[in-house]
């Protein structure tokens, strides 16, 4: 697939009801069979776009991030900041990262990746560490670009299992593979 051109920024508050936009569609598009149905069908554009707001009217602690691309508008979003567990030996975090599922492999995940250590650099921090749950196919993307995978825990969501992995960077930098031959 051809790669976006995007600009990931900071999001503002009027970019909340698009950020909710993209987390509810990935989760939809992610999730079946692997999370509770009811969590997913709790997820509204109404709840969410609140949640976000509040995020991103308070950034001191959160960053939020957004891939926009001038056809399409907002296609990605991730939000970031410090560990949450600084017993694994990372000091920065990324929370949440997820692309429109109409845009997955055009680029977004990796722009949102590589701004999100560039503000986490700008904040201090000097390596990552980003939770999945263990099913979440984007394991396979934070492998591709440099993640380790260093820590495997299980929790639950609504009462049920949840297994999550972690994938750490020791710097804040994108693993660069060079073209298949």
């Amino acid at each position: 697939m051809e790669k976006l051109s995007l600009t990931v920024r900071l999001a503002r508050p009027q970019d909340a009801c698009h950020v909710a936009r993209v987390y509810i569609e990935s989760w939809h598009d992610t999730y079946p069979g692997v999370i509770p149905t009811a969590l997913l069908r709790a997820m509204t554009p109404r709840g969410q776009t609140a949640r976000w707001n509040a995020a991103i009217r308070a950034q001191s602690r959160e960053a939020v991030l957004v891939a926009e691309n001038d056809k399409h508008g907002i296609v990605g979003m991730a939000s970031l900041g410090p560990a949450r567990d600084r017993g694994l030996g990372f000091d920065g975090e990324v929370y949440t990262l997820y692309v429109d599922p109409s845009f997955y492999s055009r680029g977004v995940g990796k722009a949102l990746l590589t701004a999100g250590f560039q503000v986490l650099r700008q904040r201090g921090y000097s390596s990552c560490v980003i939770w999945a749950h263990a099913k979440n196919n984007a394991r396979f993307f934070y492998e591709a670009v440099g993640g380790r995978l260093i820590a495997e825990r299980h929790g639950k969501l609504m009462g049920e299992p949840t297994p999550e992995v972690a994938f750490g960077w020791k710097t804040l930098a994108l693993a660069v593979r060079s073209p298949a031959r």
